[in-house]
């Protein structure tokens, strides 16, 4: 497996991102076309299916990523105590959850000193602190 880092990291999970999801997308704007032929009750009940369907596709996704991105932060806390001074552990209030999802990328030995710099307000952007980091530290646990 190659390392992982700024350019790869991204997650893609084919059974969701290649056909589940368009499948979905597909079934809502067919069931649109179908109702269009031929207006009537079925159809018009198709649609309302086709839509619930597709909005739960989206809300199991989006489930599962909330509940990752706040595991991820106890995670991140409990490394912050461990590897971090008191006061700079204490200025990991003012993180954003992005903002510490986005470090849990860098290694030890630079999380202090990228940390003051997302603190200091020189990183607003997640993707920001991700490309300064120079030591990556891969999560392939990812949802």
């Amino acid at each position: 497996m190659e390392p992982q880092n700024f350019a790869n990291h991204t997650r893609w999970h084919p059974p969701f991102h290649f056909f589940i999801l368009p499948v979905m997308i597909i079934n809502f704007f067919w069931s649109v076309v179908v109702f269009i032929k031929v207006p009537d009750w079925n159809s018009g009940w198709w649609i309302v299916v086709s839509l619930a369907l597709l909005l739960l596709t989206f809300f199991v996704r989006t489930n599962a990523l909330k509940v990752q991105d706040r595991i991820i932060r106890l995670e991140e806390r409990l490394r912050y105590q461990q590897l971090l001074s008191p006061a700079l552990t204490a200025q990991t209030a003012a993180l954003t959850p992005p903002q510490i999802c986005a470090l849990r990328f860098a290694g030890d030995d630079e999380l202090a000193e990228l940390l003051n710099q997302v603190v200091a307000g020189q990183f607003r952007r997640p993707k920001d602190i991700k490309l300064a980091i120079k030591n990556w530290r891969a999560d392939t646990f990812r949802v």
